[in-house]
């Protein structure tokens, strides 16, 4: 397995997917994004596995995509950048698709991609102190492939209010757009996490798997057209001259040409 995750599994059956590069913020890298769908992936056919808790090391929880990564995008062909670009969506989708309830302790910052993964887990505990962000739109870029897990979470007319600005707004806020279910001191996350987890240790794992897909279809789940218009989007956006320039303006740390 990639050092840049780890899983954990206790003896009750609840699998801890760690992010593991907290020295990057656990910005989200293409070997990166390649173990955790692998991980989700395995993780689904694992019967002994009841809950999974999807967590972060460090400070942050995830600051969005990797930077070298975005800047190794700029010089690859059309092709080459929606089939690199598409990466995060088939993390979100594996992680979505988990049949097992998957619990996310964000105990840091989120931005982007980080948004993303907060989005499609079943509940959400933050820490009261974190920052969260749909970033994408100060680069030239939008918030694409986690666009229609982040709409299928929010709802349309929460979206609205924070899926086009790139504000940062914090837990309390995070909180009323659905984001996270609830946030706590950060002393008290552990804990809080685990109150969502102990209940399902009652319950009959397979009921459980099958009341998830039910809520899934019953809810309008993501459909593979919402993902693909979203990959499509996102790969003509990389080709304009917007994009260019903010990715251009955010490496060279001056601000990009539209900013007043």
């Amino acid at each position: 397995m990639s050092d840049t995750i780890r899983v954990d599994k206790d003896k009750r059956g609840v699998a801890t997917l760690w992010l593991a590069r907290a020295e990057k913020h656990n910005a989200l890298s293409a070997e990166m994004m390649t173990a955790l769908e692998a991980a989700a992936r395995a993780l689904a056919e694992d019967r002994e596995v009841r809950v999974v808790v999807l967590a972060a090391e460090g400070p942050t929880f995830c600051a969005g995509g990797d930077l070298a990564w975005m800047k190794a995008q700029r010089t690859m062909d059309a092709a080459t950048r929606k089939a690199e670009s598409a990466r995060i969506a088939a993390v979100l989708g594996a992680l979505a698709a988990l049949p097992q309830p998957m619990i996310g302790r964000v105990q840091g910052n989120a931005f982007g991609g980080g948004v993303g993964l907060a989005s499609v887990c079943d509940v959400v505990i933050g820490a009261d102190s974190l920052k969260m962000g749909l970033t994408e739109t100060r680069l030239g870029l939008i918030p694409a492939n986690i666009g229609p897990y982040v709409i299928a979470r929010m709802g349309v007319s929460r979206a609205r209010q924070v899926f086009m600005s790139a504000r940062i707004f914090g837990a309390e806020e995070a909180v009323r757009l659905g984001l996270l279910t609830r946030a706590v001191p950060a002393e008290d996350l552990d804990a809080a996490v685990e109150a969502e987890v102990a209940p399902y240790m009652a319950c009959a794992p397979g009921a459980v798997a099958e009341a998830k897909a039910l809520l899934r279809a019953l809810g309008g789940e993501v459909s593979k057209a919402q993902v693909d218009l979203a990959i499509e989007a996102l790969a003509s956006r990389w080709e304009s001259a917007e994009a260019e320039e903010g990715i251009d303006a955010f490496f060279e740390k001056r601000a990009p040409g539209w900013a007043v």
